[in-house]
């Protein structure tokens, strides 16, 4: 196998756990194809012992058909095993297959789509609360790694579980896409090479999925990979979306409505926004939903800057969800050459600023570093929609600590950025509203965050105080 491209905070958790001479249980979660499995494998390589992984609308009979198999050939028996009853005779099965280990040898038991194995009326759950609770919580040689990618059911039925593995969790992992400093990384030790431009317009597209990026051949460029992947018949992001809610949630109806809405929506709603031009309704369904999607990493909470929490603004964060809706799903383009015909279209315009934007606001670290910010600083975003009129609003609010705050806009562009009359006047505008609106004795700084940079006039010279390139957000 490859080296693991960046995650090295997660795979130092990883480490101590097999190190420590205490038992652990290590959630790990975080969404579809982020490379969870490849992760543990790789860290945990020489430590596995026994790995079994749930099978996706699997029956319990079908599962433990599975575990029996994998168990049998763990032990590297040539007698077939005889499928258990039940989840505790199986894991009973697993318990005394390792304790006929060497003693004090470090023995790693992974458990990957671990919500898939929890199947309904199954009893996996509290089998496994007893696996854990009566045996392997007694050995410091044993590290349990279970791992799903239904975050938002990881966290609710296991890391905040009530019952018997209440407290249980002794390490957890989220596992997030990779940035653009990961994703340039993934791809050279691909041999694969392009072009921050080129590798900006991947990222927007298919944000930081592992198993998305592979896909990718050489001499292709970027749009040629987005074509073939996207609109050729058997391209793998062509009908991935569908897949993956379902995968993620079952029933998914409900999540796929939240986030059509906000794909609609640029700028972002609110909670109440959501639930009117959803029709869902309100109490535990919407704050329930809006949970299972922001641990999932679809959408992204923002505070209001100077607003309660209640008022909190939801963006979709995904950039393939938002690429599917925006140009697969329905459209009368499809196969080879749609991406060049759509990047003709006023619709590639409005998508590539909004993709652009959600991209920087997933490198804040970045930004802050180019910036040359220390220590806390409060992030959010900002819109004012007066009574009457055009509202106005800032793609990200940094206050700092140092009675300065920084405006930041994000512009993507195929050629030097220009600020024209019309842009200026908008600006001057926005700078005046949120000092009146907010009350804010703080100075202001006009940030600007561009693909290749301003076209030098009076404008820039007047108004920006900081124009920063993409360039800053490949930093690791």
């Amino acid at each position: 196998m490859e080296a693991v491209i960046g995650r090295k905070e997660e795979k130092q958790i990883l480490l101590e756990a097999v190190h420590s001479g205490h038992p652990e249980l290590v959630a790990v979660y975080g969404r579809r194809r982020v490379g969870k499995t490849y992760l543990i494998r790789q860290t945990c390589a020489n430590w596995l012992f026994f790995e079994f992984s749930g099978v996706s609308s699997g029956t319990k009979d079908e599962q433990l058909l599975h575990f029996t198999i994998g168990l049998q050939q763990a032990m590297k028996s040539t007698l077939p095993l005889a499928v258990p009853a039940s989840w505790s005779q199986a894991l009973g099965l697993l318990t005394s297959y390792a304790d006929a280990q060497p003693k004090g040898k470090k023995l790693v038991i992974f458990f990957d789509e671990f919500p898939w194995i929890c199947t309904q009326k199954s009893g996996f759950l509290s089998a496994f609360e007893f696996f854990w609770n009566g045996w392997a919580s007694k050995h410091g040689h044993i590290k349990v790694i279970i791992c799903g990618s239904a975050a938002a059911w990881m966290i609710q039925h296991v890391v905040n579980n009530k019952g018997g593995l209440h407290n249980r969790i002794t390490r957890r992992i989220r596992l997030l896409p990779f940035n653009l400093h990961e994703t340039e990384a993934y791809l050279q030790q691909k041999t694969l090479r392009f072009d921050r431009f080129q590798l900006l317009q991947l990222y927007m597209v298919m944000g930081g999925i592992p198993h998305y990026l592979k896909e990718i051949r050489k001499a292709e460029s970027a749009a040629q990979a987005i074509d073939r992947i996207c609109f050729s018949k058997d391209g793998l992001l062509k009908d991935e979306f569908n897949n993956l809610f379902q995968s993620l949630f079952g029933d998914d109806s409900r999540h796929m409505a939240v986030i059509k809405i906000l794909s609609a929506n640029g700028i972002g709603l609110t909670r109440k926004e959501i639930m009117k031009k959803t029709g869902l309704s309100s109490g535990g369904t919407i704050t329930e939903l809006l949970d299972e999607l922001s641990q999932s990493g679809f959408i992204t909470q923002w505070h209001p800057y100077n607003r309660v929490t209640k008022e909190s603004i939801y963006k979709l964060s995904d950039e393939y969800s938002y690429f599917y809706l925006k140009f697969i799903a329905g459209n009368r383009w499809q196969g080879k050459g749609s991406w060049k015909k759509f990047s003709e279209s006023p619709s590639w315009r409005s998508w590539s600023g909004v993709a652009f934007e959600r991209a920087c606001l997933k490198h804040i670290e970045q930004l802050s570093k180019e910036l040359r910010i220390d220590g806390y600083n409060e992030v959010s975003a900002w819109r004012y929609h007066p009574p009457k009129g055009t509202g106005t609003q800032i793609d990200l609010v940094i206050d700092r600590k140092d009675f300065v705050i920084n405006l930041c806009e994000m512009k993507f562009s195929e050629k030097l950025f220009l600020i024209d009359k019309a842009y200026a006047a908008n600006l001057r505008n926005k700078q005046l509203v949120f000092k009146e609106q907010t009350a804010t004795k703080k100075q202001l700084h006009l940030i600007l965050v561009t693909s290749f940079g301003l076209t030098p006039n009076e404008y820039a010279k007047e108004l920006v105080e900081k124009s920063i390139l993409m360039d800053a957000l490949f930093e690791p």
